[in-house]
């Protein structure tokens, strides 16, 4: 049997900082042609070897002249100057500017010999072979003398600048094709854990697999951090296969990042590895999500490769790059820290918590009807890919800290500064219909909590919208913005192979059902239906539940219960018409519901809650399309 690695002194945050510090992952320098070069940082400093301009240069269209030949002139009396030629743009000048002379110049034309200035087209006339100069000019007027851009010799960037459009513009000015920049950190990716299937393989949910979210999360956070992500194969749970490739990566890589088997569990051996193979500087830090992560180095002596192990865990993983690694990826490949993304806001309802690690909570944003900034957390727990893309940011909260307030102010840290919160923020009953509105909304959030969940949270005052279907047990203070009626029953194979009639066939007979988790209306309406058939039996409700197989059996999203049928692990599930005729099954009609729209009635001014309401007016003709509806 494996020993189990115990977390015994969590590490603090600080501690896991100084290790990644340690690390050497600096890339070795290279040199790029200047047409590759945006966005590198350069590596040496690079001296201008010529002046640019290389020439004295007339910056306007005019006339090239010895400013001592206009001195005194004006409209009233101009000076008198002959044309001697002319003198255009990208060719040698071939004559001699005398006393009393002028030549015709263009823009960007190399000044003759013995032109100190140049008078603007505008102040002069042509009389004959002469040109009437109608203000006085000194020397150097009008004209960019050689080097005055950049001169020869001079420092023109130094290491460290990051080549944007203008400094490669000044690069090819001083005729460069090819800078040394900083290396591109490389970062092997590697995840671990049999139950991992790479996106496009085949999935058996019966055997626990889930598919493969780090190796894409953590590549695409490695690339926006600056590195270049290499994804090697999955490695599994196997000790040898894990040795195999964190070796290959480490000779490969200047950092090495896995995910997964980094816990104190009995299969989480990736520990071991490194402790064989290298050395193990951190097992285990202070931080929620996060706490199993590792730091250590694979090899040793000049050629050591870093290394660090991310939780298996989407949002744990997310939140430990972003928190710890990202920056020290960014300082590698000489990237500036991003712009600071953070904003401040209120806590939009209280929140618990007293664990004594750091905890970076994920939140999102709502505005109020004033456009003031309100914070709820979104927090399914650490295996939830959803957080990822519900949250807007973090909110740093302290180990001593036993609760947040409601009200109070918090600073959250954005996951960019492109994050705005969402114009309509709603939560409620999953539906099909619902899903076709909000389709027709700009940004939007909805998260399908179900009825009960969704008036709890209009009742905290949180989101703009909630939606309910089916009766409402406890009412609320909301705003009506519209309502539909849906078809709901019991959802049966294709055929209807038991010939189910009704809820009594799952009381009476051994059928296997599957149900909706309680805070769905459709369990409620359900409950009811359970309710008057124990009433017309004369029986408890208790009775009539228990004699259901799998009422407890719950699912959480709506068309749950009709795939698990599909898929012949159940007789009968709970759902609507619409979702059994997608999916192409039988349906067993036990009723109606009514499904209605509340607007928080803080909000319901908010320019989103009425672009909502208008769309609800056309809820009909996306109705029509839904099989059991009616709008």
């Amino acid at each position: 049997m494996t020993d189990r690695k115990e977390f015994r002194d969590l590490a603090p945050p600080e501690r896991a900082r100084e290790a990644i510090d340690s690390l050497d992952l600096d890339p070795d320098p290279e040199t790029v042609p200047l047409t590759d070069a945006s966005g590198r940082v350069l590596a040496e400093r690079i001296d201008a070897g010529l002046d640019v301009p290389g020439f004295d240069r007339a910056s306007l269209d005019g006339y090239a002249l010895r400013a001592r030949d206009t001195f005194g002139a004006d409209e009233a009396d101009p000076a008198r100057l002959g044309i001697v030629g002319a003198v255009h743009a990208g060719e040698e000048p071939d004559v001699e500017v005398g006393e009393g002379e002028a030549v015709e110049i263009s823009t960007g034309a190399v000044m003759p010999p013995g032109a100190d200035a140049m008078v603007m087209v505008e102040k002069t006339d042509e009389e004959n072979d002469e040109v009437l100069v109608r203000t006085s000019v000194a020397p150097g007027d009008s004209v960019m003398l050689a080097g005055a851009d950049v001169a020869a010799g001079e420092r023109a960037l130094g290491p460290g600048t990051r080549l944007t459009p203008r400094e490669i513009g000044l690069l090819s000015a001083l005729g460069v094709d090819e800078v040394p920049v900083r290396g591109t950190p490389r970062v092997g990716i590697i995840s671990t854990g049999d139950e991992l299937v790479r996106p496009g393989n085949g999935l058996h949910s019966e055997r626990g697999q889930i598919y493969d979210v780090n190796s894409y999360t953590a590549a695409s956070a490695v690339e926006e951090a600056g590195g270049e992500a290499v994804t090697y194969p999955h490695a599994g749970d196997d000790y040898g296969e894990m040795a195999r490739l964190l070796t290959t990566a480490a000779e490969e890589c200047d950092l090495v990042l896995s995910s997964g088997s980094t816990s104190a569990s009995a299969v989480d051996v990736i520990y071991d590895v490194i402790e064989e193979r290298g050395e193990l500087l951190l097992h285990g830090v202070a931080v929620k999500p996060g706490k199993p992560m590792l730091i250590g180095r694979m090899s040793e002596g000049d050629d050591a490769s870093a290394y660090v192990g991310l939780p298996g865990y989407p949002v744990s993983a997310l939140t430990i790059f972003r928190t710890f690694v990202a920056p020290a990826i960014r300082e590698a490949a000489g990237l500036p820290e991003p712009r600071t993304a953070t904003v401040t806001g209120t806590m939009a309802r209280r929140e618990r918590y007293a664990e004594g690690r750091l905890r970076y909570m994920p939140v999102g944003l709502v505005t109020d009807a004033d456009g003031e900034t309100l914070v709820y957390p979104v927090d399914k727990g650490s295996g939830a890919t959803t957080s990822l893309v519900e949250a807007d940011g973090v909110v740093a909260v302290d180990p001593d800290t036993d609760y947040l307030a409601e009200g109070e102010s918090v600073a959250v840290e954005l996951f960019s500064p492109d994050v705005r919160p969402p114009s309509l923020f709603g939560v409620g009953e999953d539906d099909p219909l619902l899903s076709r509105l909000l389709d027709r909304l700009r940004n939007p959030r909805y998260l399908a909590v179900g009825s009960r969940q969704g008036l709890r949270r209009l009742r905290d005052g949180t989101p703009d919208v909630a939606v309910t279907a089916g009766p409402v047990e406890r009412e609320v203070e909301a705003e009506p913005l519209g309502e539909w009626r849906r078809e709901w029953g019991l959802v049966v194979p294709d055929g209807n192979p038991e010939a189910v009639v009704g809820l009594a066939d799952l009381v009476d007979r051994d059928l296997r059902f599957v149900n909706r988790t309680t805070d769905s209306g459709l369990r409620t309406s359900l409950g009811n239906a359970a309710a008057d058939l124990a009433e017309e039996r004369g029986v408890d409700r208790r009775e009539v539940v228990d004699a259901v197989d799998g009422f407890d059996l719950a699912v959480r999203a709506h068309e749950s219960p009709a795939r698990k049928v599909r898929a012949g692990q159940a007789d009968a599930g709970l759902g609507l018409r619409a979702t059994a005729e997608t999916l192409g099954l039988g349906f067993v009609p036990l009723g109606d519901q009514r499904t209605v729209v509340h607007a928080n009635p803080d909000r319901v001014g908010k320019e989103r809650v009425a672009d909502l309401a208008a769309a609800l007016s056309d809820a009909g003709d996306l109705a029509a399309g839904l099989p059991g509806y009616d709008a």
